[in-house]
């Protein structure tokens, strides 16, 4: 079983990597590829919806512990690349689907990204994500190692979302289907964001900030086992919440802090809506 020939190897280090070695983790990322494992998946026993599969994430870690440094430049005089020869570009052609803008864009082997997807330049998709269909990448976005995006999802220009390969058992960010990630926004962390929901441009989410809900009146937070959970068709905006003790309310100080200021209608769905024109 690929599962258990990988734990093995990945707790059990050998002095030397073997062909035997080289061979199994290649049917692992052959299975990145495919989308038939992921560093994590839905799973409806769990409060936040999702579980992480730690040994996907052994997997992973086992490539760059395999790997030696190796020449990949195209042209290595005037663009030289070097990385390890355990992951290089992901191979694509046009029957994949994938639509990749000319421009600079990078997309590391190991990962899956589905029919549909549009990458526009420059953007960079690392190892262990999963990119559902549909999706839309925008020029200086980031999709982070093993995060997870679902499908008919736009990551805008200049979002960043945050890859969580270290530790192991710690949940990698979550997009989950058709959520707008706005310009210049940021998840990390393990932050789930659930299917329809909306961030605006410039917000931050992460471990450490609670966002809080002008419609429900409840302050979502992450705990010890727990992500922080961005509720289905939330509408997430930057605010501020002023300082009530010592000298940040003597300096009228405020603290960074997201604010869900409504829930998705049919007036935001025609704002946010991703024409199919642009896939």
């Amino acid at each position: 079983m690929l599962q258990t020939e990988i734990e093995r190897i990945f707790d059990e280090a050998p002095p030397a990597y073997t062909p035997e070695h080289h061979r199994v983790f290649q049917q692992f990322k052959d299975a990145l590829n495919s989308g038939s494992v992921r560093a994590a998946e839905p799973d409806a026993a769990r409060a936040n919806g999702w579980r992480v599969n730690v040994w996907v994430k052994k997997g992973i870690l086992l490539g760059f512990r395999m790997g030696t440094i190796v020449d990949m430049s195209v042209d290595a005089t005037r663009q030289p690349f070097f990385d390890k020869a355990t992951y290089p570009v992901k191979s694509l052609s046009a029957s994949s689907g994938v639509r990749i803008v000319p421009g600079g864009s990078s997309i590391r082997d190991g990962c899956f990204v589905g029919k549909g997807v549009t990458c526009m330049p420059p953007m960079y998709i690392n190892v262990g994500a999963y990119v559902d269909d549909g999706t839309l990448v925008d020029s200086n976005a980031l999709v982070g190692s093993c995060a997870q995006i679902g499908k008919k999802s736009h990551i805008s220009a200049g979002a960043q979302i945050g890859g969580v390969l270290e530790p192991v058992g710690a949940m990698p960010v979550i997009i989950e289907d058709e959520v707008l990630v706005g310009g210049n926004c940021g998840v990390y962390e393990g932050t789930v964001v659930k299917r329809r929901a909306v961030l605006g441009t410039g917000t931050i989410l992460n471990r450490s900030t609670p966002v809080y809900d002008l419609v429900t009146g409840s302050v979502h937070t992450a705990n010890d086992s727990e992500p922080l959970v961005i509720p289905e068709n939330a509408v997430v905006v930057a605010g501020a919440r002023a300082i009530s003790q010592g000298r940040g309310k003597d300096w009228n100080l405020s603290l960074y802090t997201p604010v869900i200021v409504k829930y998705r209608d049919a007036k935001t769905d025609a704002k946010v809506q991703l024409e199919d024109l642009l896939r």
